[in-house]
């Protein structure tokens, strides 16, 4: 469905496709996978992260399911401009973590005939919108929302529950520090604060 050969790339459209969901939902892994097969048909992908996430690599997008792609690190949107050049596919990790320029950056790819696949958690722990992920949902052409399991009760979870007491809103972490929690069991936790 997303995918275009390469000899039709002078003819392609540019596009945002947002992968969004909670902590262990799965979002990163969604991202490899497309990834993987944009390079299979041997188009000409890039992939971008926040330089501050260095918890499994460097650079390389990991998964916590431990699939990894290689990765460009960079510390802000508009340094995605600049290494972007001669690709058909960029993809953007953690996208929740970088300046709130990203959402002109994506959609001046997308204009330059660019298929741009960007992962990242829609909500910060207290339930909120998380940088620049409404406006790039809002421009995005294709959304998909994935779920995690409740740590509590097991429905589909869609929050992310911090577990330790640390106020600012970023704080990189896995199971330690955050856990999948459904509506009902988020509000009871967040009632015990």
């Amino acid at each position: 469905m997303f995918l275009e050969s390469k000899a039709n790339r002078s003819k392609q459209r540019g596009w945002i496709e947002v992968i969004v969901g909670s902590m262990f939902s799965g979002k990163t892994e969604e991202l490899i996978r497309r990834l993987k097969r944009a390079e299979f048909a041997k188009l000409n992908v890039e992939i971008f992260k926040p330089k501050i996430d260095t918890r499994y690599s460097e650079d390389e997008v990991v998964s916590h399911n431990e699939t990894s792609i290689r990765s460009t690190p960079v510390d802000s949107s508009a340094n995605i401009l600049i290494f972007a050049n001669n690709v058909d596919v960029v993809g953007i990790d953690e996208a929740q973590f970088f300046d709130a320029g990203l959402v002109e950056v994506c959609n001046k790819l997308a204009n330059r005939g660019i298929r741009v696949i960007i992962a990242g958690l829609d909500m910060d722990f207290l339930g909120k919108p998380f940088g620049p992920i409404p406006g790039l949902l809002a421009s995005a052409e294709y959304v998909t929302k994935v779920h995690a399991i409740c740590m509590k009760c097991g429905d589909l979870a869609h929050y992310s529950h911090r577990l330790v007491e640390v106020e600012k809103q970023v704080l990189l972490g896995e199971k330690n520090e955050y856990e999948p929690l459904c509506r009902t069991c988020y509000n009871k936790e967040m009632n015990k604060i």
